[in-house]
């Protein structure tokens, strides 16, 4: 509002500069025609000289102090929008994430939220100072001779029809060009992520080629909009053009006649000028408040979608100050689970039950919805049908954020950021203010990755690459497992998390867990049987069912499917031992 003030009273003292020059051209043609002396006419001019260079640079500051109002708040509100996208993303559930692609999200974050700033900073500038300068200017302007006004604004209507039949054609043109941006995006954040795998296929022509199709069609896409705006500048430039013209016609048929003087000639054509800008922006104004709406409501698709996933006592992520404890009892009670996109049922009437501080194994092949038993645990998903109880309570009635502090997860697919080994594995610790070298070497001694931390030239301050691409799979792996053993959570949940290292290493890293194991309720998940034949308890997962549980001994006495899969597993060890 303090912005849209300034843009009046700027447009205000610029408009007055015409009203001085009028008198001071009605001035010297008086002055001429009474021979008034040079003295005089040197003084007088030297006066509204003055006044006009005072009146300018009143009217420029007013101006800088709009812009100051008009386009710093636009930054706050774009740095605002921002971190609210930002931060309902973040809310989102599973879900969302399977629908919807990385560079989309990134380009609505981006490139949609700047388009939206245009609209609410130079757009929103240029609107209050067009509005301003076209009803102080036509209303001077009626003031002095409304027959004349009327030729000179008789262009306006025919622009405004101009302007509302193109805006819908730039809208539609500029909504396909932000979507042709996302898939550009897309293509770019999928390739560089998964260089390795590209390069491993020699698919960087290939890959090259797909960016080039679709970089070709943003071109096209782009220079069709481009067109539409490039005609559009030059037709309100004539209508412009035309209105000066019947100034200096109509105007001067008029002063001839008496009915206006020489200097409202001057002042009109000085108004016309002030009109050009203004007017001619209007095109590309309407370019931005069309992009800033189709991109409005881009980012407003993502904001209306609220999580399938709601903690009780609020919305998503929340509550942080009270937190729940979890002492880690865990029982599924005939949960049956069917991936909300693909509708693939991952487990079929599954019951188990988990006492405070114990351990489970659940083993079974690929597709055998593993996984999914800990992507439930952690509340990543709901289950279709059944119950899932944390310490004798419903899953659903326990606050997500509380849960999730208390639970060390592991999954199958590593993810570690690009920032350095020390701060990946003091993530798994909620404050950071809390963690400490001491901390952080205890979890990678545990987490088996000491030693090889300790051969790099950097250490702990070794810089991780993206997605930790300058790690091997193992390396990785225990990584991640000391960051989820940091915070000494109640409930460890290891995902398959030792599918990337030896037999050897894996004896090693699960001897080092014990203790850090010891009063917690562990699962741990994995495809191998040399993985899990230590634990307590034993269950066997196939095509989303319990096909059978217990210890070790007990299912290999039973000589079923747990047997099978470690005979299987033994003749392919023994296979590779023999090829070496």
């Amino acid at each position: 509002m303090l912005g849209i003030l300034f843009a009046v009273l700027s447009t205000f003292f610029g408009i007055y500069v015409a009203v001085l020059v009028r008198k001071a051209t009605d001035f010297i043609t008086h002055a001429v025609a009474n021979n008034y002396s040079y003295e005089v006419i040197n003084q007088e001019l030297w006066e509204y000289g003055l006044l006009i260079l005072g009146t300018t640079i009143i009217s420029g500051f007013l101006m800088f102090l709009m812009r100051q109002a008009i386009i710093v708040m636009s930054r706050h509100i774009e740095y605002d929008l921002k971190n609210e996208i930002f931060s309902h993303y973040q809310s989102l559930d599973m879900a969302f994430y399977r629908r919807n692609n990385t560079g989309d999200l990134m380009n609505r974050i981006s490139e949609d939220v700047s388009r939206v700033r245009m609209y609410i900073g130079p757009a929103v500038m240029y609107i209050a100072s067009t509005l301003a300068t076209i009803v102080l200017v036509a209303g001077t302007m009626t003031g002095v001779n409304a027959k004349l006004t009327l030729y000179v604004l008789l262009p306006l209507p025919i622009l405004v029809v101009v302007i509302y039949f193109v805006s819908d054609l730039i809208n539609r043109l500029s909504n396909s060009v932000q979507e042709q941006l996302s898939k550009l995006s897309t293509i770019a954040q999928e390739s560089f992520s998964g260089i390795r795998v590209l390069k491993a296929y020699a698919q960087e022509e290939s890959a090259g080629n797909s960016f080039s199709r679709e970089s070709a069609m943003y071109r096209k896409k782009n220079l069709g909009l481009t067109m539409i705006e490039a005609l559009f500048s030059p037709f309100i430039l004539l209508l412009i053009g035309l209105s000066t013209l019947l100034t200096i016609y109509i105007g001067g048929t008029l002063a001839i006649d008496g009915k206006i003087s020489y200097g409202n000639i001057v002042e009109f054509i000085l108004y016309v000028s002030k009109l050009t800008w203004p007017v001619a922006s209007l095109g590309w104004v309407t370019s931005l408040v069309q992009r800033a709406a189709a991109s409005q409501k881009r980012i407003n698709e993502f904001l209306t979608i609220h999580p399938s996933l709601n903690s009780p006592k609020g919305r998503g992520l929340d509550d942080t100050k009270s937190l729940e404890m979890v002492h880690g009892e865990i029982e599924f009670k005939n949960v049956t689970f069917v991936y909300p996109d693909s509708g693939i049922k991952a487990l079929d009437s599954v019951s188990f039950k988990i006492p405070a501080g114990r351990s489970l194994a659940i083993i079974g092949k690929t597709g055998s919805g593993k996984s999914s038993v800990a992507s439930l645990i952690c509340r990543l998903y709901d289950g279709s049908e059944g119950e899932i109880l944390v310490d004798g309570k419903n899953l659903k009635e326990w606050n997500m954020s509380a849960l999730r502090r208390n639970i060390g997860y592991v999954p199958q697919d590593t993810f570690l950021f690009s920032d350095s080994i020390e701060n990946n594995i003091g993530f798994g610790v909620h404050s950071r203010i809390q963690v400490n070298s001491e901390l952080i070497e205890r979890a990678a001694k545990d987490a088996g990755i000491e030693g090889e931390i300790l051969r790099f030239p950097e250490k702990y301050k070794t810089m991780i690459g993206e997605r930790g691409i300058t790690l091997s799979g193992g390396q990785k792996q225990r990584i991640a497992i000391a960051r989820a053993i940091i915070g000494a959570p109640h409930i460890l949940i290891f995902d398959d998390c030792l599918s990337a290292v030896d037999t050897e290493t894996e004896a090693e890293i699960l001897g080092n867990l014990r203790k850090v194991m010891q009063g917690k309720t562990t699962i741990l998940i994995s495809h191998r049987v040399s993985t899990v034949k230590d634990a307590a308890h034993i269950i066997a997962l196939n095509n989303g069912k319990i096909e059978e549980e217990g210890s070790h001994q007990e299912l290999m006495s039973k000589k079923g499917f747990y047997f099978d899969l470690y005979q299987m597993q033994l003749t392919e060890e023994q296979s590779k031992e023999t090829h070496v």
